[in-house]
């Protein structure tokens, strides 16, 4: 068995998204599964290194991980051949000057989103790293949620017809942190820290929204601060400064004509819907209910004729003729699906279309959001060159 051995710098990785989903149920995970078999006789297996800054912090995740090297001295596995791949997972506001550093080290470069938190900064880093001859990749997970590859399926089978509009919903209770503890960190919840709704979120709507329907054209957003005050990690009061719900429209050029979006994304809202992100897509011959795990069904032929009356209670139930797409293939975690991919083009330079370009629309979609609840108008989305 010839083994592709890739050695990884994860930075960042002993905070909740960097620890959960990169490196316990990805990487870990292909390390106990034997890699990543790419052909009979042939495997990529990762070889990574913790790096972070709190020494007690890494040795823990160490311990937990068993992943035995760590490091809290960055410079000295940059210049190290070692490894060839950089992973960063840090706070927003430190992952740029460590992408170029890596880019300038040689380092191929693996982030997650957002990648800054202002377009032209994204793009500086796109830019960068072609500069350098690197290889870059953004993390974009949600595109191999079982929910949305399920309703790929029923799209390139023609089910739905002519998609037109699309309602999103996200979000949950963030406890403010006073009584009972947040379940996010303090500095989403401030501007100056790189937080916010809008930078965090809109980034993910604009590659579900590109990747599913089409290329999203245009924008208008309302951001709100409903929780002025929250109380910090360690039991302080803060102001908060950035926005915790966004209102937003989107106005996308589909492939049959233009589909109209309207998604809510809040961390001060109480959920009474099938998930924490729902998708309810309308179509010519069908609809789909969209969740993270989930899609539900409705043919043009099922479809009720409910009447409007409401002097009596409602005769339909609206659940009932609605289809759950049943489990057709297997569901990995989709964090791990998109790191395999990276992988195998790193190293057998297979197609991978989710480099720091498409992290830098992201951020531009959530910049222009920001701006469009600041002068209150629809805003265009200019291509990215």
């Amino acid at each position: 068995m010839k083994t592709h051995t890739v050695g990884i710098i994860m930075n960042g990785v002993t905070g909740r998204m960097g620890k959960n989903q990169h490196l316990l149920r990805s990487i870990c995970e292909i390390i106990k599964q034997g890699g990543v078999q790419v052909s009979p006789t042939e495997r990529i297996m990762p070889d990574p290194i913790l790096v972070g800054r709190n020494e007690i912090k890494l040795k823990e995740l160490s311990e937990e991980s068993g992943i035995e090297k760590w490091t809290t001295d960055l410079d000295s596995v940059m210049t190290d051949p070692a490894y060839p791949v950089y992973f960063d997972a840090q706070t927003t506001l430190r992952r740029a000057d460590a992408v170029k550093a890596a880019a300038t080290a040689g380092k191929h470069v693996y982030c997650e989103k957002p990648t800054a938190v202002d377009t032209k900064t994204a793009v500086e880093l796109h830019n960068f790293c072609v500069e350098k001859g690197v290889k870059s990749g953004v993390v974009q997970d949600k595109l191999w949620l079982p929910g949305l590859v399920k309703f790929q399926r029923a799209v390139e089978n023609g089910f739905l017809g002519r998609i037109f509009a699309v309602t999103g919903d996200f979000g949950y209770w963030v406890y403010e942190g006073d009584t009972i503890p947040a379940q996010r960190p303090s500095w989403n919840y401030r501007k100056e820290d790189g937080g916010g709704m809008m930078i965090d979120m809109l980034c993910h709507w604009r590659y579900v929204l590109d990747n599913l329907f089409g290329p999203v054209k245009s924008v208008m957003s309302r951001g709100a601060i409903h929780i002025p005050e929250r109380v910090d990690e360690y039991g302080k009061r803060y102001k908060a400064t950035a926005d915790d719900a966004a209102y937003s429209m989107f106005e996308i050029d589909g492939p049959d004509g233009e589909i109209m979006v309207n998604f809510n994304s809040s961390w001060v809202t109480r959920v009474r819907r099938d998930d924490l992100l729902t998708l309810h897509v309308d179509g010519t011959k069908g609809s789909a209910l969209v969740t993270l795990r989930d899609c539900y069904i409705q043919h043009y032929s099922n479809t009720p004729k409910p009447i409007w009356n409401p002097d009596i209670d409602q005769p339909i139930n609206f659940y009932d003729d609605w289809s759950k797409v049943p489990d057709q293939e297997i569901y990995d975690n989709a964090f791990k699906v998109q790191w395999e991919l990276y992988l195998r083009y790193i190293v057998l330079d297979e197609p991978f279309r989710w480099t720091l370009l498409e992290g830098a629309k992201g951020v531009q979609l959530a910049e222009l959001g920001l701006q469009s609840w600041e002068e209150r108008k629809w805003l265009d989305v200019e291509d990215l060159v």
